[in-house]
């Protein structure tokens, strides 16, 4: 049930367009229901949502307004410059302190700007065999289950893979087993974090403890990469570029660069680990694609693309309004909250045929899509600095899998948990076989 509300002052909609001078608010008794039942955030955006239509809900005295109309998605994070922005208290800040992800204004300009060159195309080819040798690790993983045929957690493997892929380039040094145990809590710290905007800020004991240990880890690895750089000032890990950057910046001393690496870290592993583990939950259910795809290479392209349409990590991409605005030519009073979710917008029906179908032929789209109308890995001026790095790693590993080796599940990953990430339940545990 929803109960629309006129905003002051309406214009007449353009012929032939939507009614869009006008917030639809779900009813609050839905959101007391909703509430009540302690449901996931996704519960109430699904329940807010109409395609082509500005929705919203009221919480706690706060407007909050779903964002997912390619055109509306366009403008918060496109073209809408300032007038939307991040607020100030991150839902990641406890793990990544001021780290550019969490930074705004003039600091997260310049924190970018550090950290770019690296992640352009030409710049992502100094970082190719540090791909290339941790896809071999885990190849040679499937190659020894192949033999043995025992079943095993797929999705631990990815998170391996993308771990030790960011660790060579950040460090110069291949993952070793001590060091992996510690990264790889970080998944535990952002299963605590909230999903939502306005979360509760603290960690339970478990995560504090896995933050400790990881941020004692970071800490040795700023220690012996400050120790090289005196020394080779030309390596090529990322460290050294953000020691260069704290010569003529004093912001980066050691927090500062503890923080852009723990950024580094969970921005490059997380997201590409959880659209992998994606990746291999949907080959397995339609293995017709799979095979396709081992015997066209060009395909795998299009799964990727197909798998972040369905699964995007980052599904809530939270906003406000810094003063009074208009979104569409509808007033939003300042501090408003803006619910920008790439889950629905991916699901929108008025661009995605089926939108609930693996259909990796979409990609690449034979027209034109319309503006905000897929971003998986964001859109705009903040949109994610590794998106080509998380592609090409993606690209190389399933490369080197997909045409030799085929899986079958041997228990569902579970369903998908919306929470700072989206991510299967549990484990994926498949049976890894060479093809014939």
């Amino acid at each position: 049930m929803t109960s629309e509300v006129p905003l002051p002052a309406p214009a007449p909609p353009p012929p032939g367009s939507s009614d869009a001078r006008r917030i639809e608010f779900l009813d609050d008794r839905v959101v007391a229901e909703w509430a009540a039942a302690k449901a996931p955030l996704i519960d109430l955006l699904r329940r807010a949502w109409t395609p082509g239509r500005l929705t919203g809900f009221r919480r706690g005295g706060r407007d909050a307004v779903l964002v997912a109309d390619p055109r509306h998605v366009h403008e918060v994070l496109g073209t809408g410059g300032d007038r939307f922005v991040k607020s100030g208290g991150h839902r990641a800040r406890p793990l990544i302190g001021d780290g550019m992800i969490s930074a705004t204004g003039e600091r997260w300009r310049t924190q970018r700007k550090v950290l770019q060159a690296p992640f352009t195309g030409r710049g992502i080819q100094r970082w190719e065999h540090h791909i290339e040798g941790a896809a071999r690790v885990v190849a040679d993983r499937w190659a020894a289950r192949a033999r043995t045929g025992e079943p095993a957690d797929l999705a631990e493997d990815a998170q391996f893979f993308t771990v030790d892929t960011i660790w060579r380039s950040l460090t110069d040094h291949p993952l070793d087993a001590e060091t992996y145990e510690d990264l790889a809590g970080v998944q535990d710290i952002v299963a605590a974090l909230p999903a939502d905007v306005g979360g509760g800020q603290g960690l339970p004991a478990p995560a504090a403890e896995a933050l400790a240990a990881l941020d004692e880890r970071m800490h040795r690895a700023i220690a012996d990469a400050r120790s090289r750089h005196r020394t080779d000032a030309a390596g090529a890990g990322l460290l050294f570029r953000l020691f260069d950057a704290a010569e003529t910046d004093p912001r980066y001393d050691d927090r500062l660069v503890r923080d852009e690496l723990v950024t580094l870290l969970v921005a490059g592993y997380e997201s590409s680990a959880r659209t992998l583990t994606w990746v291999f939950v949907l080959l397995d259910r339609h293995p017709e694609v799979a095979r396709r795809a081992a015997e066209n290479p060009a395909l795998i392209e299009g799964v990727v693309a197909e798998t972040l349409r369905l699964y995007p990590s980052g599904w809530l991409l939270p906003r406000q309004t810094a003063a009074d605005e208009t979104l569409d030519g509808v007033p939003v009073p300042a501090g408003t909250d803006l619910l920008v979710c790439p889950y629905l917008t991916h699901r929108d029906p008025q661009v995605w045929p089926d939108p609930e179908a693996f259909v990796p032929e979409r990609f690449p789209a034979e027209e034109p899509l319309p503006p905000g109308a897929y971003l998986p890995f964001g859109i705009g001026p903040r949109a994610c600095l590794g998106t080509r790095f998380a592609m090409r790693e993606m690209d190389v590993l399933l490369g080197a899998l997909l045409p030799r080796f085929a899986i079958e599940s041997t228990a569902p990953a579970g369903d998908p948990v919306f929470g700072l990430n989206l991510r299967p339940a549990g484990p994926f545990h498949a049976v890894v076989r060479e093809r014939r």
